[in-house]
């Protein structure tokens, strides 16, 4: 059905600087949920189908560098340039916790049952908050010898993935605040994503996007980019990879063939981060220019804002508002 659209972008405005980083919550009864981070300092929430505008999280004083939602959209984390992570209510806004570091906060993550936060910073240290005694002290992971990238729970709760710009990849124990593994690379590795499945790691390093056995941290599938990425996802249901990077461009991989299916360039500046829907029916970009962007994982179904109307042929599709480049949803 694809091979006769365009990819029409829905295009979400607000942010007035460039978008770093973005996540999905969950699937939850009323959808599911976008949040973006932005070095405006002000994160914001989005009805994840449509980006259309529900709220912005104020309170921090620097740029914001990483955001995450839980896995029902009850609750909002941010990490920031002012040396803080937060935790929002995500329903009404408010700030619910500040927890202080000592150096700017670069990644923030739930673990799946929503009870501990782990952040990321360039004190080259990972921490973990128990939300439920806040004001206790957090557990500290220790091993990297330069600032962190990303970090990540595992499903079970019981490890972290780390990357940092000193080339490596980590796996630590939460229960023993042990290095189990570390992992060289061949470029700093910007990115992290595990799959609903808990089984594969996907990563952004150089100008690759790489699909890891989570277990035995081997690589299981390679894809090059004629450009530096900065971030990729992958879509578990359907064997995709979708990467964003230095050129402005996504690009987008088939597993089954290991080729690539197709590249458009829609934002207007390198792209930041990029992320699969929890229903893999779309993917989100945040880049430079300040935007976050929605495109269809197949481009002619009816979802969201896209409206496909099918005349007398089942495949005889007709994409609503075709013609124009892109749709910009009101903020």
């Amino acid at each position: 059905m694809s091979a006769s659209f365009r990819q029409t972008p829905l295009t979400c405005p607000g942010h007035t600087r460039p978008v770093v980083d973005l996540a999905f919550s969950g699937l939850v009864q009323d959808g599911y949920y976008l949040i973006s981070a932005c070095k405006d300092g002000k994160p914001m929430l989005r009805q994840g189908e449509t980006g259309d505008w529900v709220g912005t999280f104020e309170g921090h004083k620097g740029a914001v560098w990483g955001a995450t939602l839980n896995k029902d959209a009850t609750r909002a984390a941010t990490g920031a340039a002012d040396f803080t992570a937060k935790v929002w209510n995500s329903t009404t806004g408010d700030e619910m916790h500040t927890f202080p570091h000592k150096h700017i906060v670069r990644t923030v993550d739930f673990s799946q049952d929503g009870v501990h936060l782990l952040t990321g910073s360039n004190e080259k240290l990972l921490r973990i908050f128990d939300l439920n005694k806040a004001e206790s002290d957090p557990v500290v992971l220790s091993g990297h010898t330069a600032s962190i990238r990303d970090a990540i729970w595992t499903r079970d709760g019981k490890k972290v993935i780390s990357c940092a710009e000193d080339r490596t990849i980590k796996v630590f124990d939460v229960d023993s605040a042990s290095e189990l593994m570390s992992i060289d690379v061949d470029a700093n590795v910007t990115s992290l994503e595990l799959s609903p499945d808990g089984l594969t790691l996907t990563t952004a390093q150089g100008k690759s996007a790489c699909l890891w056995n989570a277990e035995t941290m081997e690589i299981k599938h390679k894809f090059e980019s004629p450009s530096v990425i900065f971030s990729a996802s992958y879509n578990q249901e359907q064997s995709l990879v979708v990467a964003g990077g230095d050129d402005f461009k996504l690009y987008k991989y088939s597993l089954e063939t290991g080729e690539e299916v197709e590249s458009y360039k829609g934002h207007f500046g390198p792209v930041h981060c990029v992320r699969f829907s929890p229903d893999g029916e779309l993917y989100a970009s945040g880049s430079e220019d300040g935007t976050v962007r929605l495109w269809q994982t197949v481009v002619g179904r009816t979802y969201g804002l896209w409206k496909c109307v099918h005349p007398t042929e089942p495949n005889n599709c007709t994409l609503i508002n075709n013609d124009i480049k892109e749709i910009e949803v009101q903020s």
